[in-house]
């Protein structure tokens, strides 16, 4: 946060009269520049309050984001602010004086300097400041922040400077909103992908660990007993278990590891086809009719994370020596499948185990993309796990 007690310097005069244009174009020039570029947001905010000074011919500024109760404002950013303000203002009240003004018109507001001094008991600048001026940054007729302007002369706003604050106020109140649900998007991401492997977790290891706790018990009747046959094959059961856990727990460690590529989906999935061959030994085929498919990120994670299962189900289960894997559209749909040569699948196999469990957690997935999930399988002749979700359904995957 920046804050300099002196209070004059010409480089904060305004431009004479019919001088602004120049300044008002690099301004927004800057804006829209900066709004694509700027990952510190409070920083682009700090840094326009400058340029805010300088336009208004102010002597010193400050500028304030809404907190997330929708109460208070919160300070970022000050210029040429005496360190008592800087100090006490930290947070003020949404509805104080000239700022609450304008949070609640949705306008710019002007005012003498007394209004401060009502409101907060504190003389900015003793007789130095003569007029407020607050800037609501808006989006959508929802109040984001405030530039406060403090000005050593008691005249209006010029008109152009007024429009030219007005643009400023919606470009910057659309980059305030952005990271707003930036933040709420990476946070239900967040969440899901933890929920997620909470039932995993749940899926492959609870109901296991509830085996081997029911097979540990007989085992202890029957070493009572001295039933020594009995004995050892609950021994047996529980070391099964106990391995099938194991590696269960490696599959969801190597998966959760496994990054998504920042390129996107298809060159992160031609990753995980190039890695499976690697450790594997089985032969992978990666087609794709585009180079890219149009997914938010969320919805990428969720067909990466379904493929990556699918893979892990091909290498335990189905002896095959070639795999494919492909991305393609049907109709309004994406259609992702995963096919194997392998020995298929009876009933019973797709019903229990391992299996049974990775299926599940495809289900769930799908479920979270609008789509679902389908395996084809024959004895003998391979199996097809098949995943078709609609391409235009962004807003289905933001479900909690």
């Amino acid at each position: 946060m920046k804050h300099d007690d002196d209070l004059t310097g010409a480089e904060t005069a305004a431009p004479a009269h019919g001088g602004y244009k120049i300044p008002a174009l690099r301004a927004l020039s800057e804006i829209t520049t900066s709004l694509s570029s700027d990952s510190d947001l409070e920083d682009l905010l700090e840094r326009f309050l400058g340029t805010m000074v300088k336009l208004a011919g102010a002597t010193a500024g400050a500028v304030r984001v809404v907190t997330p109760d929708g109460a208070h404002l919160r300070l970022v950013g000050t210029i040429g602010l005496p360190q008592d303000v800087v100090t006490r203002e930290q947070y003020v009240s949404l509805e104080c004086g000239i700022c609450g003004t304008a949070a609640s018109t949705h306008t710019m507001e002007s005012a003498g300097a007394s209004v401060c001094r009502e409101n907060t008991a504190l003389a900015y600048f003793g007789d130095a400041c003569k007029r407020v001026i607050a800037v609501p940054l808006r989006n959508k007729g929802r109040i984001m922040g405030v530039y406060n302007l403090f000005l050593s002369e008691n005249k209006p706003v010029a008109e152009d400077v007024a429009l030219l604050f007005d643009s400023i106020s919606e470009h910057l109140g659309m980059a305030l909103e952005n990271a707003r649900l930036t933040r709420e998007n990476i946070r239900i991401t967040l969440m899901n992908e933890r929920q997620m492997l909470a039932n995993e977790i749940h899926d492959s290891l609870a109901q296991t660990l509830a085996y081997m706790k029911m097979r540990l018990a007989f085992l202890s009747a029957a070493l009572q007993t001295g039933d020594a046959p009995v004995a050892k094959k609950y021994l047996g059961d529980v070391d099964d278990a106990m391995e099938s856990a194991y590696s269960r727990l490696r599959e969801l460690l190597t998966q959760f590891r496994h990054r998504m590529d920042p390129r996107g989906l298809i060159p992160a999935l031609k990753d995980v086809a190039d890695d499976f061959s690697r450790q594997s030994g089985i032969r992978v085929d990666f087609a794709s009719p585009a180079a890219d498919v149009n997914l938010l990120p969320e919805q990428e994670v969720q067909v990466f994370h379904i493929v990556q299962e699918a893979l892990a189900n091909v290498s335990k289960h189905s002896r095959a020596r070639h795999v494919r894997i492909s991305v393609a559209m049907a109709g309004d749909q994406y259609v992702v499948a995963v096919e194997d040569d392998g020995i298929g699948l009876t009933g019973t196999e797709q019903t229990g185990g391992g299996m049974h469990f990775g299926m599940n957690i495809m289900h769930e997935r799908a479920e979270r993309l609008g789509g679902a999930i389908e395996a084809v399988s024959r004895a003998g002749a391979g199996t097809r796990v098949e995943l078709k979700f609609p391409a235009a359904s962004p807003r289905r995957t933001r479900k909690a």
